[in-house]
């Protein structure tokens, strides 16, 4: 083939294809630059509402990639090349893909949820999909419990958002509420001053709200009082020992014993 016969082919390519092919890339460029503003500017808006980073550049990826999908579609149009099938063959792979990796998929939804939501933070004490702990990490697929005897517990996301998480350090303070049983034969007026002697005397004790003390319930074998103090959360498990301690000694101390459950039994002859 000679020299004219290879130019005539090349021009003529040229004249068929090219502005066809300076289309598709032009479509291209325009949808990478859309893409990269776009995924930048959301991930700007995540950051700036506090969404954890690794959820906002992982959405800002995501985003950067459907965008230059979108544009890749019609660019091929225009290069000539039919997309019907790449469509048909990605929507096949993609359901394929989705089936297997359901549950791995709802993990990943939950971590966004808690991330993005906050039900519970690092350094919570928490309870969630049965399971009680601080929580160490918060991952896109599963959350991280340290248990109070030391053991670490990784339960995945969707097991978390699929239950009811009970988050005991929310507020800056919590009420302890303990149940103090007497005998029917005591001095209850007496019973209350005692515990509120020793509320009076214990430093970790709020004064507001004030603590309260009353009867709550006429036991089988008991008269039962309530007691119930306000802390400051850290001082929750340290001052609610520290007052089932106190409390029991005093009581016995002024001759009210917390009575044994007991059952009078009665014989006809």
């Amino acid at each position: 083939m000679d020299t004219d016969a290879i130019i005539g082919q090349v021009s003529e390519f040229a004249m068929n294809y090219g502005p066809k092919l300076l289309t598709a890339i032009g479509i291209l460029i325009v949808g990478y630059w859309l893409a990269k503003i776009v995924s930048g500017l959301l991930v700007r808006t995540l950051n700036g509402r506090r969404i954890d980073p690794t959820v906002s550049t992982f959405i800002g990826k995501l985003v950067f990639g459907a965008i230059l999908a979108v544009a890749l579609i019609p660019a091929l149009g225009h290069a000539g090349i039919q997309t019907t099938s790449i469509l048909a063959a990605l929507g096949a792979a993609g359901l394929a893909i989705g089936l297997a990796l359901q549950g791995s998929l709802s993990n990943f939804a939950a971590g966004i949820m808690l991330i993005a939501f906050r039900p519970c933070r690092v350094g919570d004490y928490i309870e969630a999909g049965g399971t009680a702990g601080v929580v160490e990490s918060i991952s896109l697929f599963s959350t991280m419990l340290v248990t109070p005897d030391n053991k670490r517990i990784m339960i995945p996301n969707s097991r978390v958002m699929s239950n009811p998480i009970t988050n005991y350090n929310s507020f800056p303070t919590r009420r302890i509420d303990l149940l103090i049983g007497i005998g029917y034969d005591a001095d209850i007026p007496k019973a209350k001053e005692v515990i509120h002697q020793v509320l009076s005397e214990e430093s970790r004790i709020l004064p507001e709200p004030a603590p309260l003390v009353a009867v709550r319930q006429l036991g089988d074998s008991s008269v039962n009082l309530v007691v119930r103090p306000w802390v400051n959360t850290p001082d929750y498990w340290g001052t609610h020992d520290a007052l089932l301690e106190t409390i029991k000694t005093r009581l016995s101390a002024a001759g009210m014993d917390i009575p044994f459950p007991q059952m009078d039994v009665h014989f006809d002859t």
